[in-house]
Order: C-alpha cells, then sequence, then structure tokens
C-alpha cells in the first residue's frame, strides 16, 4: 500500500505530539506524581509508535516503543521519574525531532538507531541506575539471560494444558506487580489468542485484540514481545499476562469477538501454586462479525508487515513535502469566503452585463464598481483571516530551551508568557522563531546575573524571571521580550565599540545612551567577555534586526543598568496586501506603507535649518531630519526651488524623519511583490506592485531610510 499520500498529513500530527510531549514533560518534571501527565505522556507516545509504524518508519517507532514502555512501568506504580529519566526522555524527543526533519527534508528517516537511548530506557526498567551502567553490564546481561521462573497454575483441564501462556518466564519485577495486584483483589489472568491461518493481517488482528483486551484489565506481559507482534514475528498465537477486575470468560469473549480469531483460551495465574479453571473457547462462525470489529479493522490495515517500508520511502523520494505549507482553517472561516466568491461572481456578471447592454447609464457602471470594490475588501479580511495562525506554535518549544539553559548556565530562571493566541500571518509566523529565541538567550546568558548575592542585594529574588506577552496593537503585533536581570552596561558597550575601532572617542562623546545600546545591533559585535557554545560570537542580535527588518518589523530596546531590559518587536499582521500613500518623486510613482506615516506637512523653504551638517525642521516643538528622497534614488526632483516642499513625517520607534517628496497622488490598497535575488541590494526599496494601468511602482522602506 503506497501511503506517501498520507506524508504531509504524518509530518503535522507528529510535530504537534512533539510539542504536546515537550510541555508534558516540562510539567512532569514539576510534578513527577502527577498520573494525568504520565497518562498524556504515555498515550502520546503510542500514538507516535503507530503513526511510524503505519508510515513504515522503523527506527522511530522503535524509540517511541522503548519511551511508551518506560511510561507503562511508572503507570503501573513499578517505576519512578527522576531528573535522570526526564533528561534522556528530552533527549528522545530531540532525537524524535530529528527524524520528524529528515522525513520532512529527505522523506527518509535516516539510519540514526539511538541505540544509547534504548539501552538506557531497557536499564531504567531493569532498576539499574544510569550511573553504573558500565560496571554492571556484563553481571546484567547475564543476569538477562536467566529470568526468574513463572509460578503458574496447573489447569484442571488437560485438554489445553498446552496453553502457551503457561510457559511465560516472569522477571523479578513482573512478579513484585503480579503478588501486589492479587493483595488489591484483582485477578492475575494468562491468555492465548490464535488468529486463523486464512488471516492477511496478523498484525492487525493482534492490535485489534489489545485493544479490546486494554478495556477491561492492564497488559503487564505479551509473548512474543509488543514489537514482534507488530512486525508479524509471530506464527499463529501469542500470549498476554492480565490484570483485571473482569474474569476470565469476559476477557475470552472480548478476544473473540474480534474477526479471524479463531480461539482464546485461559487461566489464572496463581502465585501460591493453587489450581484454577481454564477452558477454550471456539468461535462459532455462524454468528455475525462483530460491527464494531469490521470498522476498526480498516484502520490498522496499514500497519507495518516489514515490506511497506522501502516502498513508502521511494515514494516519498519522488515527492518531497515542502516545508510548512499547511494551515488548519475554522469551517466558518472557509463558508464566509465561499460566500464572498458567490457574491464575486455576481458582481463579475453584473459588471459584463452593464457593459454589453445598449443605453447603459454611466451610474449604473459605477455602482457595479462600487459592489465589487466592497466585495474584494470583505475578500481581502476574509482570506487575511484564514492565513492568520496564533503565535503559539512558535512559543511554546520556549519553555523547554529556558529548562536546559537553567542547567548548562546553573542559574535559577523562570520563563512567563502571555498572548499565545495572539494571530499573524502564517508567513511572519514561519520566520520569527530565530529572532525571539536569540533574544531569550541574550536574557538568559547576559542578563539575569550570574551572582545569586547580587541579586539579594538589589532586592531580587533568587530565581531570574523572563516574560515573553505578546499582544495585538492597530495593524500591528508587538512581541515584547523582558527580564529582571542586569540591564544593559552602557559604559561597557561604549568602551567595547572605542576598542573594535567601531566609533571613535569623540563620537562616543557625543553620542546618548539609546545610540549606543543600538551599536549591539552591529555584526559581530558582543560584550561577552568569554566565548561559550550559548553566546559571544555576536551573531545574535544583528540576526534579530535583520529578520524582524526583512519582515518590515522593528525592534527597540529599553534598560535600566541593574533593573533589566525590555526587547520590543513590532510587526506587520500580514505582508501580503497593504494600504499605502502613492506619491510621486523625479516623475516616478512610489509607494510608502501607510503604517509608517505620522502626518504629512507643507514646509516653506525658510523653515530648513541645518545642524551638524544635516537637514532639519522643528515642528510644533520637536526637531525633525529631513531626507530627500530624490537624493536617495538618484533622480531630479520636478519641483521648483522657491516652491514650498512635501514632507512625509515617518516614524520608526521613537525616531522620526520628514521624507520629502514631488507629489501626492493619494492612498491605495495594494498587493506587495518581491523583488527577487537579482535587484534586493538597495534596502531603501522593500518591494514593488502593480498599479492599475499597468505601472511598476517600487514601494520605499521608511525603516531603512531612518
Amino acid at each position: 500500500m503506497d501511503v506517501s499520500q498520507y506524508l504531509d498529513v504524518f509530518i503535522d500530527e507528529s510535530k504537534e505530539h512533539l510539542q504536546n510531549l515537550n510541555t508534558q514533560i516540562l510539567d512532569l518534571e514539576q510534578e513527577p506524581g502527577n498520573m494525568d501527565t504520565i497518562n498524556e505522556i504515555f498515550r502520546a507516545a503510542h500514538t507516535l509508535k503507530g503513526m511510524a509504524g503505519t508510515m513504515g518508519y522503523k527506527r522511530m517507532q522503535n524509540l517511541t516503543h522503548n519511551m511508551e514502555n518506560v511510561f507503562s512501568e511508572v503507570r503501573n506504580g513499578e517505576a519512578k521519574v527522576n531528573a535522570a529519566i526526564v533528561d534522556v526522555l528530552f533527549q528522545c524527543l530531540d532525537a524524535l525531532d530529528e527524524y520528524v526533519s529528515n522525513i520532512q527534508s529527505t522523506g527518509d528517516e535516516g539510519d540514526n538507531d539511538n541505540e544509547n537511548l534504548i539501552k538506557v530506557f531497557n536499564d531504567f526498567l531493569e532498576g539499574k541506575s544510569s550511573e553504573g551502567e558500565a560496571a554492571k553490564e556484563e553481571k546484567s546481561e547475564a543476569k538477562e539471560a536467566e529470568p526468574e521462573k513463572a509460578a503458574v497454575a496447573e489447569t484442571a483441564d488437560s485438554s489445553d494444558e498446552d496453553a502457551s501462556w503457561k510457559s511465560i518466564k516472569f522477571a523479578e519485577s513482573q512478579l513484585v506487580v503480579m503478588k501486589e495486584a492479587i493483595k488489591e483483589g484483582k485477578k492475575v489472568i494468562g491468555l492465548t489468542v490464535t488468529v486463523q491461518e486464512s488471516c492477511i493481517l496478523k498484525a492487525a488482528r493482534a492490535f485489534l485484540v489489545y485493544k479490546a483486551v486494554e478495556e477491561l484489565g492492564e497488559i503487564i506481559v505479551s509473548n512474543p514481545s509488543a514489537q514482534d507482534i507488530e512486525d508479524e514475528k509471530f506464527d499463529l498465537e501469542f500470549s498476554l499476562i492480565v490484570i483485571s477486575d473482569s474474569d476470565i470468560e469476559a476477557l475470552k469473549s472480548a478476544a473473540t469477538n474480534v474477526s479471524e480469531i479463531e480461539k482464546a483460551v485461559g487461566g489464572y495465574v496463581q502465585l501460591d501454586g493453587a489450581p484454577a479453571e481454564e477452558k477454550a473457547v471456539e468461535k462459532n462462525e455462524s454468528e455475525p462479525e462483530n460491527k464494531p470489529a469490521v470498522v476498526a479493522d480498516k484502520k490498522p490495515s496499514t500497519v507495518d508487515s516489514g515490506a511497506n517500508a522501502a516502498s513508502v520511502n521511494k515514494a516519498a523520494d519522488k515527492k518531497k513535502p515542502v516545508v510548512n505549507r499547511t494551515v488548519r482553517v475554522d469551517i466558518e472561516k472557509l463558508d464566509d469566503l465561499m460566500n464572498l466568491v458567490s457574491e464575486l461572481i455576481i458582481a463579475k456578471n453584473s459588471l459584463v452585463s452593464a457593459a454589453t447592454t445598449k443605453g447603459a447609464s454611466t451610474n449604473n457602471v459605477n455602482e457595479q464598481i462600487e459592489y465589487l470594490e466592497s466585495v474584494t475588501t470583505n475578500l481581502h479580511e476574509s482570506v487575511m483571516k484564514v492565513r492568520m495562525v496564533p503565535i503559539e506554535s512558535v512559543v511554546n518549544k520556549f519553555p523547554r530551551m529556558i529548562r536546559d539553559l537553567q542547567k548548562k548556565l546553573g542559574k535559577k530562571m523562570e520563563l512567563y508568557m502571555s498572548g499565545e493566541e495572539t494571530e499573524l500571518d502564517r508567513t511572519v509566523v514561519d520566520e520569527i522563531g530565530d529572532p525571539l529565541m536569540h533574544l531569550l538567550r541574550n536574557s538568559a546568558d547576559h542578563g539575569i546575573e550570574d551572582d545569586v548575592n547580587l541579586r539579594k542585594e538589589r532586592g531580587k529574588p533568587e530565581a531570574g524571571s523572563i516574560w515573553l506577552d505578546a499582544y495585538q496593537d492597530g495593524n500591528n503585533v508587538v512581541i515584547e521580550v523582558r527580564d529582571d536581570g542586569n540591564g544593559i552596561d552602557v559604559a561597557a558597550v561604549r568602551n567595547k565599540a572605542i576598542e573594535r575601532g567601531t566609533i571613535t572617542e569623540e563620537q562616543a562623546a557625543s553620542m546618548s545612551d539609546p545610540e549606543i545600546i543600538n551599536l549591539l545591533f552591529l555584526p559581530s559585535f558582543s560584550t561577552a567577555k568569554q566565548v561559550s557554545d550559548i553566546s559571544g560570537r555576536g551573531v545574535g542580535l544583528d540576526v534579530v534586526k535583520s529578520k524582524i527588518e526583512s519582515l518590515s518589523g522593528e525592534v527597540d530596546v529599553k534598560s535600566v543598568y541593574g533593573e533589566g531590559s525590555k526587547w520590543t518587536i513590532r510587526l506587520p499582521l500580514t505582508l501580503a496586501i497593504i494600504q499605502s500613500l502613492m506619491v510621486v518623486i523625479g516623475g516616478e510613482k512610489y509607494a510608502i506603507p501607510l503604517g509608517n506615516i505620522q502626518t504629512i506637512e507643507s514646509i516653506v523653504p525658510d523653515e530648513i535649518r541645518t545642524v551638524q551638517q544635516k537637514e532639519v525642521i522643528n515642528l510644533r516643538g520637536s526637531v525633525i531630519p529631513i531626507i530627500r528622497l530624490n537624493e536617495v534614488l538618484g533622480c531630479e526632483s520636478t519641483r521648483k526651488p522657491e516652491e514650498d516642499y512635501i514632507v512625509v513625517v515617518v516614524k520608526k520607534g521613537d525616531v522620526q524623519a520628514g521624507l520629502v517628496i514631488d507629489e501626492l497622488t493619494g492612498q491605495q490598497e495594494i498587493v506587495i511583490k518581491s523583488l527577487g535575488k537579482y535587484i534586493n541590494k538597495s534596502k531603501v526599496i522593500s518591494g514593488a506592485t502593480i498599479l492599475g494601468d499597468g505601472e511598476v511602482a517600487l514601494i520605499i522602506d521608511p525603516n531603512a531610510l531612518i
């Protein structure tokens, strides 16, 4: 069966399960005894295992199977979660993430078996400490070779003396569990299930038997192992040891209700040697097959038989999935979209009718154009809503990152997040992960003080706090990263800049504190005294700045030394369609994004002054530098020197500037088109748009100009 068509769904769902596991394991670290969390982790691992097996990814299936085994023991109360196993679980998640990334990029999971992790899981199940692994390895292998003998009952029914469940050998830990179960009044039942010879999908039938039996009790032993059964490495029968409140007949009935199961025999496991009754139940072939089993039959029919893996991967190679191409959409949003498309068709038909009707009035045509304009505006808003996704998908990975940094840096810190439900355009969401990661690492390493005593002296709690807040502000989304750490030492930044030759001592003397702090955004600039794998190479904040500005956003920082810092990122809701002011400079049409514009002023030439060889204007008490766009763009202004200047005042953060233009055309909604890699050298131009008359107008980026 070719399952490559499900590859995109597999990748999306795997990422969701991995993110869920990340969150749950973080919670488990805080509350190791929380059974709800343990059950949730077990279910997610079980689902991942089934998905990987169905798709033919054996290594991923094997790793999740071992992870599932660990949590099965934890659920039973046989094992307890400790810090060491939590660390290994996080390593396991990283390994699974690597598998999914490989599948996404190449269609194949790779050749890393992660045997070291599987060995740690097995050692944990055997009750060995990870510290003594090397010393006890030989001894443990010898012990595994001689499992404890089972103390099972002799059956009174001689015809079933060959039931396979009786020959199962138990480990010491399994005997302890069974004894505890019997003390609690539960029954320990052995069950041997035989599949019909004509059955094609043995593994699928076994899977259904497992599910049916697990509804009545807990399977503690399987012979062959669950992995071998999934791989169809068994003949026609398999045996289970189950702890249950139900009796033998109920379990046998549950097993034989699955189609293509020939019979099930069972008996009570008596640890004190007392006899137990056992009886075979033959399935009556004349009885109608159980309907749920038939329905369920269709789903696990793709359980990997061992032969599918190569064909799946071969098919996947032909059609590799493209990264992040899917968006989950509420059905109501799609309904709105459908309604608007039908309105669009009506508007088109009305226009065609008006154009072809003899004697049609201009007013009639104008009415239809207005109607069309209304529909397209609504359609734009609806498409925008469909493209919007919560930033939750990006920020959910940060608690794990802060947890890892806390261990690496040896600092106590807490991450507090709010506004995860804030929505952004999908293309923007995909790009902001790296900038936010750099800012959080910066706060953890440079922000939070290394010295706990220094924090106490400053009246701060021992554990540092980092906040990540997101909220919508008009047509922008604002994301703030702040900490209660050391803040930025402006003097240290100034001295470092002078030492590197970035600025001279004379320039440093005339620069304000915010201007000095902005030097941190320069490439390869770092104040770290030594380079580590976390920071010190100066590749963090320049990445933040360049990435955010490439998204038509801006980043700003405010800091108080000894109290902390706040980094503010402001991003547009979408990058596809924007409102803009159309202007003319040197006879050419240009667009300026409306979101950046503060006011439009008419300035008399005499009002322009010169400060430090730069032209400025005094606008209602504020001194604003002016930028002559014709000089920046290398063209000649069409306005006469004596005419009043038209100045468009734009803003980036707290900084304003006046852009001198030749003419104003008006406001227009434009679709942004990328210029492509051949002409992306000019930072002043952020893209282009095609106007109604077919002309191309370049879009000016005020952020880059400022």
